[in-house]
């Protein structure tokens, strides 16, 4: 896919209102860009978590914990919060108001558009170039959180409305390096059943015609 220039930013609205479960489910699919200095680069968005605010054990902001480090999970819905954990950046999206500081982790992107660059970003061959939360941000080339706080229509990275794919099947399934009570673990992955740009995917379940996505 070219670099795209006319397109529509998902609104703050779609991040807010509803179960930030439905909306980690709803990101599948869509188109994550990044106007990075080398070029525009992105992809399609295929794994995410979502995390529940201050009940939610595995959640940053479990108990009201607020710090500086957190302090873009209590910003506006649609906004940014990059965080450095483990020696690699995430990148999570802010859902639900601000007193509710809710989020959803983005966890695997299939490329789409400046491969080639994603590619010199981070030197992994095949699918291992985006398939993880630090791997994706390695290939964008975004390694600090200057761009914390900001809404898409104000953000060099974005998730867009249009050009969007369609799962055949989300999978659900326990949020990957977080050990929590079952009930928090259990259910709070999402993905596209087959794309091999899912974190941990083996190579058997991997639908190598459609990538897991409807084609009609």
């Amino acid at each position: 896919m070219a670099p795209l220039q006319n397109y529509h930013v998902l609104a703050n609205e779609f991040f807010t209102n509803r179960p930030t479960a439905d909306i980690a489910q709803d990101l599948l699919g869509k188109l994550l860009i990044y106007d990075s200095p080398a070029g525009q680069v992105g992809g399609y968005i295929v794994e995410t978590e979502a995390y529940l605010g201050t009940e939610d054990p595995g959640a940053h902001a479990y108990q009201g914990k607020h710090g500086r480090a957190n302090d873009p999970l209590y910003g506006e819905a649609g906004s940014i919060y990059i965080y450095a954990i483990r020696g690699f950046y995430a990148f999570d999206v802010v859902t639900q108001a601000s007193a509710e500081p809710q989020g959803v982790l983005i966890r695997g992107l299939e490329p789409a558009i400046g491969e080639n660059i994603m590619r010199q970003n981070r030197t992994r061959p095949g699918f291992e170039l985006s398939n993880g939360p630090g791997k994706l941000m390695q290939a964008l080339n975004i390694h600090d959180t200057k761009m914390n706080y900001q809404h898409f229509a104000d953000s060099s990275i974005k998730i867009i409305q249009d050009y969007a794919k369609i799962p055949r099947q989300v999978a659900q399934s326990q949020r990957i390096g977080v050990r929590t009570a079952a009930e928090w673990t259990d259910h709070y992955r999402y993905f596209v059943s087959g794309n091999p740009y899912v974190s941990k995917t083996r190579k058997r379940d991997i639908d190598f015609a459609t990538y897991g996505w409807k084609t009609n």
